[in-house]
């Protein structure tokens, strides 16, 4: 799939939209009390870069950069639209991600997801990508229905490239 990532802004309509699909499947098929996906009004902190994959100029994935201090960012709000998935749209968005992180100076980038079935592309996505479970960051807490991991920037296969490029 032929797309074009760059940055966005989560009011955007296309955008918050988008966010709101997101935040519904969060809690279609996670308890309420484990939800951890950041509704548009949040992703409006200075401290966040919100990016999206546009596919002949209709948004079809979303993911963002959350800072956590000057070393340590969290990949935030990733969120293919179903009928884009399998697409690459999550790969592409993540090697963007990661890119931005090397290049704002990151030595560690690490994220929150479901230990659900529904997110186990996701999980395989990360872990081809170098990400490696971790112990909870944050306000993250050691729960069924979370997993957090962690990719250490100058460990990963490639920020750029390597495994993102052929995962499935």
């Amino acid at each position: 799939m032929d797309l074009e990532i760059g940055p966005e802004d989560p009011r955007a309509p296309d955008v918050s939209a988008l966010l709101a699909r997101h935040l519904a499947h969060a809690y279609e098929v996670t308890p309420a009390a484990h939800v951890h996906a950041l509704p548009a009004e949040r992703l409006q902190d200075p401290g966040v870069r919100m990016f999206g994959a546009r596919h002949a100029g209709v948004l079809v994935g979303v993911g963002a950069l959350r800072a956590l201090d000057e070393r340590h960012a969290e990949v935030k709000s990733m969120h293919t639209l179903a009928e884009a998935r399998g697409q690459g749209v999550g790969r592409a968005l993540l090697r963007r991600l990661l890119a931005v992180a090397a290049a704002g100076g990151y030595q560690r980038v690490s994220l929150e997801t479901g230990t659900m079935a529904a997110f186990a592309p996701a999980r395989r996505m990360y872990l081809a990508a170098g990400f490696r479970p971790c112990e909870p960051f944050g306000d993250y807490t050691v729960n069924p229905y979370s997993i957090c991991m962690t990719l250490m920037l100058c460990d990963g296969p490639s920020v750029v490239g390597g495994a993102l490029d052929s995962a499935g």
